[in-house]
């Protein structure tokens, strides 16, 4: 066929693939619409999952009656004027298709009223035929009604679910957007009956309000809150504690100024956080919002305005890893982070009955670690240089005679069969897994003697190549420092190799070329890697195991108060190396409940 310009209607039409995949879509648009016209108070009305009526209406700055016409023709907006406005978006929308492409494809009213004028005008759309500017009574702000939709492309109704998915779907969009604007107040109908009210949060009582109402209860009792600044970043929000995780990555919700966003580099830098905290194939619980300055990232490098791009993408990765692993680390008794820890079975966390065995010899080899450097490492560190993590009796109290303040985890009174600790704190009970807690503090106190010994490397008697991607070639240089303190020494050997000179001495040669791909790979997507730390970590973390106390051994009660006091000194130490908790609480409230006391 000959080249020719498309009809402006087909136009459109494509335009909605892009917009309009499901009412959720639509939602979302009309919603941004209404935040970005300073709208307090948003109704939604749903008929039939959206299919057959989706009507938003806002208290916005609404839209002159000279305006109408062009807010639904394609690319004209009121957000952006000029390349400068694109490069530094600070509004949600500014495409100006949404409502060409949605008027395009369902029977449409536009109706709105700006401050000062007397009435409300109205443009009606059925599948691009337009009737109007006409006069209506409305209130100030605008009201959009999109109604069958899909009517003239039927194929497209065909790819949609059953009405309640599809209302679900729109829920999950509303809720989403509340977490982000929590000053704005929802209402939610389907099929004239309200779903969901969130009222606008004025104060902290009412954030934590609106944050149980969309995520939950158990949510907002293990949240640890975060407020986090660095140069022209600010990170506030709430990461759930590694104990409260979840099967599937369902609460992970990551917004960059009000918007939110699914980006690889984000969600890289927060699992490296929860790194050794989390337990295997669960998924870590967030609300997090970052602010930085608009022209810091690009916004438009998606249709539905879902991805980013980072001007500095190793200096956003560095500052998320880094606050939020440090606040990770407060996860411990006394702590701020670390919330009293009640019944057992509350945290909704549930792992395998199985027991953590110790690793040997075999399995550092299948870990490709090299079990000589591991073993003479271990033990220099054991022999010695250990005293937090060490069970001796020396400078700890046995029991509580001294009438001192009581400590967060109590003083022990028993062992139950060589595995738990019984102790009494001042809220009641507490019950401590003597292998998982002894686990993680020895595994930081190697973390700590490792780094403050720095990454020591081994070179190699014989080179090792590897074939990489032209464009990886130029890291070398550009991370030349960054690779040097990971115990890593490489050079170009071709336009398409490398040569691995030096690795650290605590990992083995064999797994060299699989590590070092890794580090390039993150580098190249990132801008940062925590492959050699990772792996690092995770012989240490095996070397705790190995070296913590097992099952059935019997303890004195100094040494009991000896774990409690080093668990309550150790980051991290509400739950082991693999994720597990390693200690609840039973209060007094608790326990009455348990024996019907005062009932």
């Amino acid at each position: 066929m000959p080249i020719r310009a498309l009809d402006p209607h087909l136009v459109n039409q494509i335009a909605a693939g892009e917009v309009v995949d499901r009412p959720a879509s639509i939602v979302k648009e009309l919603i941004e619409n209404s935040l970005d016209a300073g709208a307090r108070r948003i109704e939604l009305h749903i008929n039939q999952g959206g299919l057959g009526l989706i009507k938003v209406q806002d208290d916005g700055l609404g839209i002159s009656k000279d305006e109408l016409l062009l807010a639904i023709t394609p690319h004209a907006t009121s957000k952006i004027h000029s390349l400068a406005d694109l490069e530094a978006v600070a509004s949600l929308g500014f495409r100006g298709e949404a409502l060409a492409s949605i008027a395009s494809v369902s029977r449409f009213r536009l109706a709105s009223r700006c401050f000062g004028d007397d009435s409300g005008h109205e443009l009606i759309s059925h599948g691009g035929a337009l009737v109007g500017p006409n006069p209506v009574a409305h209130l100030h702000g605008t009201t959009v009604e999109v109604a069958d939709l899909f009517f003239n492309t039927p194929a497209r109704r065909k790819f949609l679910r059953t009405e309640k998915t599809e209302f679900g779907h729109i829920d999950d969009v509303v809720k989403k957007i509340a977490l982000a604007h929590m000053q704005v107040e929802f209402e939610l109908y389907h099929n004239q009956r309200l779903v969901r009210q969130l009222k606008g949060a004025s104060d902290e009582a009412l954030v934590i309000r609106r944050l149980h109402q969309v995520c939950s209860e158990a949510f907002v009792e293990h949240a640890i809150a975060i407020d986090q600044e660095e140069s022209s970043m600010h990170l506030t929000g709430w990461v759930a504690r590694p104990t409260f995780s979840r099967p599937q990555a369902d609460q992970q919700f990551f917004y960059i100024n009000g918007r939110l966003v699914r980006d690889r580099l984000v969600a890289h830098a927060i699992r490296q956080a929860y790194r050794d905290v989390l337990f295997h194939g669960r998924h870590p619980a967030f609300v997090l919002h970052l602010t930085m300055a608009p022209e810091a990232l690009d916004v438009n490098v998606h249709p539905q305005k879902t991805e980013v791009r980072f001007r500095d993408a190793g200096k956003v990765h560095q500052f998320l890893f880094g606050r939020l692993h440090q606040a990770l680390a407060e996860t411990r008794p006394g702590s701020a982070a670390s919330q009293p820890h009640s019944q057992a079975g509350s945290s909704g966390f549930n792992v395998p009955s199985a027991r953590t065995q110790s690793l040997g010899a075999t399995a550092y080899e299948q870990l490709g670690l090299s079990v000589k450097a591991a073993a003479a490492h271990y033990e220099t560190l054991m022999a010695g240089s250990m005293p937090s993590s060490s069970l001796s009796a020396s400078s700890i109290e046995s029991d509580d005679n001294g009438g001192g303040e009581i400590p967060p985890l109590g003083y022990a009174r028993a062992q139950i069969h060589g595995v738990f600790i019984v102790a009494e704190n001042a809220h009641g009970l507490v019950l401590v897994d003597m292998h998982a807690a002894h686990e993680r503090v020895v595994y930081e106190q190697l973390k700590t003697d490792w780094q403050k010994s720095r990454v020591q490397a081994q070179r190699l008697l014989v080179p090792t190549q590897l074939s990489v991607k032209a464009s990886q070639l130029g890291l070398l240089e550009q991370h030349d420092e960054a690779l040097a303190r990971l115990g890593l020494e490489l050079s170009p050997a071709g336009p398409s190799s490398l040569l691995i000179r030096a690795i650290p001495s605590l990992l083995s040669q064999n797994q060299a070329t699989d590590l070092v791909a890794k580090v390039l790979e993150e580098l190249d997507e990132v801008g940062q890697s925590q492959v050699i730390e990772g792996a690092i970590d995770h012989l240490l973390a095996t070397m705790a195991c190995y070296g913590s106390v097992r099952a059935n051994r019997s303890l004195t009660l100094a040494e009991m108060n000896g774990l409690l006091r080093a668990m309550e000194a150790s980051a991290r130490s509400d739950q082991c190396n693999h994720g597990r908790p390693t200690w609840v609480q039973l209060d007094m409230n608790t326990l009455d409940r348990l024996f019907l006391r005062g009932q």
